[in-house]
């Protein structure tokens, strides 16, 4: 599918406003590209921790947006460059001007592939399902797996995704049952399976995980029943909690920024069985304390912590008092 692709060219200042102004046309996805220095607080996304080194501030914000080729742009350009106008009389807003493009979904899909090969984790070999492997290449290995994360997060290649398969592979057992707590991809749960997990209970907030997870397990050769995946928040949807289930997890894994972790960490001791196990990963070196309090406070006890790099891995177990 083709889309067409427009960005205003504006000023950082006006950001926040030129986004309103997509937003009461009905735009609320947005690529905003500028140059603002960023610190671990201000961050966002899965990994807003991590801070990149940008080239000096210039000052000027470019916010694209996406419509469908076959769908008339005009009435939203119209609107748009009136609201543009209207901002500019009252505000900075810099050029204010709109570039148009033409992208294919395509190449947000498929150009990444090209830097995803395959790779070792100890004994797991991880492959891209469109790489072919010869003998050689997986001799050693005793587990391989087949990923394609398409538009869903995780391949394994992250630190703090290698830290939480470590802890995966030492404290899943045969037989036991596994909450996957923001699933991604379906990499954790499907090895969990390969370990021997008898079932997954996998949950998410972006639909492009339920696809991703089918053709993984596809690609493995898992049953799908053995991995249920549902949309929601753990942390406070009642849905999802009732699905999931209570006191009926042996193991339960959150790869989340830690700021996320607190938020979800006061509802896993309801879902763990006595005893349970609760590994969480994605947590930056200093902010292993905030994930320390959030457990303390539901109940969890430490048992080990991992680093990686920057990344940390902290494992706790649910004892309840008596």
């Amino acid at each position: 599918m083709e889309w067409n692709k427009y960005t205003i060219v504006t000023a950082e200042e006006a950001e926040e406003i030129v986004c309103a102004l997509l937003g009461e046309l009905e735009i609320y996805s947005v690529e905003i590209e500028d140059k603002k220095p960023v610190s671990p607080d201000e961050s966002g996304g899965l990994f807003g921790d991590v801070v990149p080194e940008l080239p000096e501030d210039d000052h000027i914000a470019r916010i694209s947006f996406y419509l469908d080729a076959d769908e008339d742009p005009e009435p939203y350009l119209a609107r748009l460059r009136a609201g543009l106008k209207e901002l500019s009389e009252t505000m900075g807003t810099g050029e204010s001007r709109i570039l148009a493009s033409k992208t294919a979904e395509e190449d947000w899909i498929n150009n990444w592939k090209e830097h995803f090969q395959a790779f070792r984790i100890d004994d797991i070999l991880i492959r891209p399902t469109w790489q072919e492997l010869t003998e050689e290449e997986a001799e050693g290995a005793s587990m391989v797996l087949r990923i394609d994360p398409g538009t869903a997060f995780g391949t394994g290649k992250h630190e703090s995704t290698q830290l939480a398969i470590r802890a995966l592979r030492k404290y899943i057992k045969p037989g036991m049952r596994f909450l996957d707590i923001g699933t991604g991809s379906g990499i954790l749960g499907i090895i969990a399976l390969k370990s021997g997990a008898e079932s997954v209970f996998g949950t998410d907030l972006d639909p492009n995980t339920l696809p991703a997870i089918k053709e993984n397990l596809v690609e493995n050769e898992i049953p799908s029943g053995s991995f249920t995946r549902i949309l929601g928040n753990l942390a406070d949807d009642r849905e999802v909690q009732d699905a999931a289930g209570y006191h009926a997890y042996d193991v339960a894994c959150a790869n989340i920024i830690a700021e996320i972790l607190a938020e979800i960490t006061p509802q896993v001791p309801f879902h763990l069985k006595e005893g349970g196990v609760y590994i969480t990963s994605g947590i930056l070196h200093e902010r292993e304390d905030l994930v320390r309090e959030a457990a303390r406070k539901a109940g969890l006890t430490e048992i080990e912590t991992n680093r990686m790099g920057e990344w940390s891995c902290i494992v706790f177990s649910y004892l309840p008092k008596q």
